[in-house]
């Protein structure tokens, strides 16, 4: 069937009632009766807002990084803050960050498998993570691994 907005074809009854599922998240679906005419604005208007919602979506953006370069240096931190909770932007920066950390310990090796690497089996098995869900860790190097 081709389509066109001069072209109307003779069946096409707008009052012609449909029956369709509506769905509505992830639980069970409705099932709708409605008039042609009704689903045409439905879908209509979901299109209209779409693009609204888009064009919003994209001006939150722009306010958001004006908000995070301007705040630390601001004269007016209170009117940002204020913007950035009526926006829902988070108010945060990445830093990134490197330490430097001596650990000590021992280590319990069996006598019977004669010479045991202490320097390969710290390199094998240190590692360091973090328990706070803030801080990532990116990289880690074992260096200077020395037996007392």
């Amino acid at each position: 069937m081709e389509t066109s907005e001069h072209l109307v074809p003779d069946t096409y009854n707008t009052d012609l009632l449909v029956t369709y599922k509506k769905i509505n998240g992830y639980s069970n679906p409705e099932y709708v009766t409605d008039k042609v005419r009704n689903i045409e604005w439905e879908l209509h208007n979901a299109r209209t807002n779409s693009k609204a919602i888009a064009t919003l979506q994209s001006k939150i953006g722009t306010v958001k990084d004006i908000i995070s370069e301007a705040y630390a240096d601001s004269e007016d931190q209170d009117t940002l803050r204020a913007i950035a909770e009526a926006l829902d932007i988070p108010l945060v920066k990445e830093i990134e960050w490197s330490a430097t950390i001596e650990v000590s310990g021992t280590i319990t090796v069996d006598l019977l498998e004669g010479d045991v690497d202490v320097e390969s089996e710290i390199y094998d098995n240190l590692y360091v993570e973090s328990q706070n869900g803030n801080i990532e860790i990116g990289d880690t190097e074992v260096c200077n691994v020395r037996e007392n």
